[in-house]
């Protein structure tokens, strides 16, 4: 009887024994084998790094996403000095000018200007008239000043309304023309801007009194003899 309580006694040694030389008895002493990921996160984020493994991560990123975006507000910025450098004013050597009087609004011709050059350019302020050898110079209409300036793209076309003569006959100094140079203005009002245009008038001329006004460059035609 003796023997048979001996062997389970034995028996138990060896499965002790056994689990020490197995994982089980290590788990149980993780203080002195620290876990292999655990290791790695320390060496990654050390002590005093001020911040946690995603902290540091998250930092990386934005720092990544504020220089991509300075990159391009910077270029940006260089892409519109470059379309602001490559624009030309238009006048009589990038455009072809056409003057023709139209049947609504009464007493009304329309300024027709297409750039025929290869870049783009500003139709600035309002168009300069002079009609035969006038000396005086026809007053824009205020209100049809546009909010920005008409600026062409290559075969693109702008206008200015002409209004020649007063539709009651109050006008004063009624004369007809058979000749007319349409000027152009610079970056500043009442500056040159290049060399005029001399757009055919109708054979019989055109009429026009002392009430002759011009509108503003503009985009669209029907806004242009709306005034």
């Amino acid at each position: 009887m003796r023997k048979y309580r001996a062997l389970p006694v034995a028996l138990l040694a060896a499965l002790a024994l056994t689990a020490c030389q197995d994982g089980t008895g290590t788990k149980d002493e993780g203080a002195a084998h620290p876990d292999p990921a655990s290791a790695t996160v320390t060496a990654t984020h050390p002590a005093g790094d001020g911040g946690s493994g995603s902290g540091s991560g998250s930092g990386k990123a934005t720092t990544g996403a504020t220089d991509s975006k300075a990159t391009k507000d910077d270029k940006g910025d260089k892409a519109a000095k470059d379309t602001t450098a490559t624009r030309v004013s238009c006048n009589g050597s990038n455009t072809t000018v056409t003057a023709q009087p139209v049947r609504r609004p009464l007493n009304h011709m329309l300024l027709t200007v297409k750039n025929t050059g290869s870049k783009m350019c500003d139709l600035t302020y309002y168009p300069v008239l002079r009609f035969d050898e006038m000396q005086w110079v026809p007053r824009p209409i205020k209100d049809s000043k546009p909010q920005a300036v008409t600026t062409l793209a290559p075969g693109e076309s702008g206008y200015a309304g002409v209004s020649l003569s007063a539709a009651d006959g109050s006008g004063e100094w009624g004369t007809t023309s058979h000749k007319l140079t349409v000027g152009f203005q610079g970056r500043t009002p009442n500056s040159d801007g290049g060399p005029s245009a001399l757009p055919t008038l109708p054979a019989k001329g055109v009429y026009y009194d002392s009430t002759l006004t011009v509108t503003y460059w503009l985009r669209d035609m029907d806004d242009a003899l709306s005034y």
